[in-house]
């Protein structure tokens, strides 16, 4: 699949198809994905049968880590009744990038090469 067309896909499915100010931070999740499975395959580019599996990492990746905000969002943690208290932490999930690769091993491993030093 030619970079462009997947870019513009990418773009359909996080439902920025008009939203030409996302380019950047979409190209980023893009390219983000693009360079996790290349470096993990051994490859030098990504193969046809690959282009959903990375077009799901880029989505994973645009949605978890909400490149372009200045900060994380803040969500609850724990809530606690008597004598109120709340407490707050990151939005992201901190252990995302190391289960990233995990979430697609299978589909990514029918392509990795081994490296001959």
């Amino acid at each position: 699949m030619a970079e462009t067309l997947r870019f513009d896909n990418l773009k359909e499915l996080l439902g920025l198809k008009d939203a030409a100010d996302k380019d950047p931070l979409v190209k980023f999740a893009l390219n983000s994905a693009e360079e996790i499975v290349l470096n993990y395959c051994n490859i030098k580019e990504i193969p046809d049968r690959l282009s959903n599996t990375v077009l799901r990492m880029a989505m994973d990746i645009y949605r978890n880590e909400q490149p372009g905000e200045e900060e994380t969002p803040q969500v609850v943690k724990s809530i606690t009744v008597g004598d109120t208290s709340t407490s707050y932490g990151s939005g992201t999930d901190e252990n995302f990038a190391k289960s990233l690769v995990k979430n697609y091993r299978s589909q990514l491993n029918r392509y990795r090469r081994g490296l001959f030093a």
